[in-house]
C-alpha cells in the first residue's frame, strides 16, 4: 500500500468511494445532504491534509481520510494544540486489509509532526468497526466532546493522547 496526498485528478473518485463507504456501512444515503460535503474532496484538499491508500501495484484508491489542525474550516471538536481527522473511508473491496489503520497512522504520525499535543475525531454511534479500530490505537472516548449536527444524529469524541 502506498500512501500520499491526493491528486486533483483523483478528487471525483474519492468523493465517490467516501460516499460509496458511507452508504455500505448503511450510515446514510447517496443523495443525503451530508454526501454532497463527502463528494466535496476538492474543499477538503484545499484546506487540510487529504490522503488517499493506494493498491501498491495498481494504484487504484483503496482509501481517504481528511486530516486537519485545529481551527480549520473542518474541525469539529480539536482545541488549540490538536489536530483532528475526519471522512475516514475504505472501499468495500478492500476493507480487512489494514487500510483503515494505516490511514489512521498516518494522521497520528502528521500530528506528531505538527507538535500537536493530542489527536481527535467524532464518529457517528452506529460505526462500531471505526470504533474497535479506535480502541485498539489506543484512542479514548472523550464524552464531553459528544455533540449533534442535527437531531437524531449523534457523533462521539474520541481522543488519542499524543504526549512524549
Amino acid at each position: 500500500m502506498i500512501l500520499r496526498a491526493a491528486q486533483p485528478d483523483e478528487f471525483t473518485e474519492i468523493g465517490e468511494l467516501t460516499v460509496a463507504a458511507y452508504v455500505a456501512d448503511g450510515l446514510l444515503q447517496s443523495d443525503a445532504g451530508y454526501a454532497t460535503e463527502l463528494r466535496a474532496a476538492a474543499h477538503r484538499a484545499a484546506r487540510g491534509d487529504l490522503v488517499v491508500a493506494l493498491d501498491r501495484s495498481t494504484h487504484a484508491i483503496l482509501g481517504t481520510v481528511t486530516f486537519c489542525m485545529s481551527g480549520s474550516s473542518y474541525a469539529e471538536i480539536s482545541q488549540p494544540g490538536e489536530a483532528e481527522f475526519r471522512m475516514l473511508a475504505v472501499a468495500s473491496v478492500a476493507r480487512g486489509q489494514g487500510i483503515g489503520l494505516a490511514l489512521v497512522r498516518w494522521c497520528v504520525d502528521r500530528a506528531r509532526e505538527q507538535g500537536c499535543s493530542a489527536l481527535v475525531l467524532s464518529s457517528l454511534d452506529r460505526m462500531h468497526a471505526a470504533h474497535r479500530l479506535y480502541d485498539r490505537m489506543g484512542f479514548t472516548r472523550l464524552p464531553e466532546r459528544d455533540w449533534a449536527p442535527e437531531p437524531g444524529i449523534s457523533l462521539l469524541a474520541y481522543h488519542l493522547d499524543l504526549a512524549p
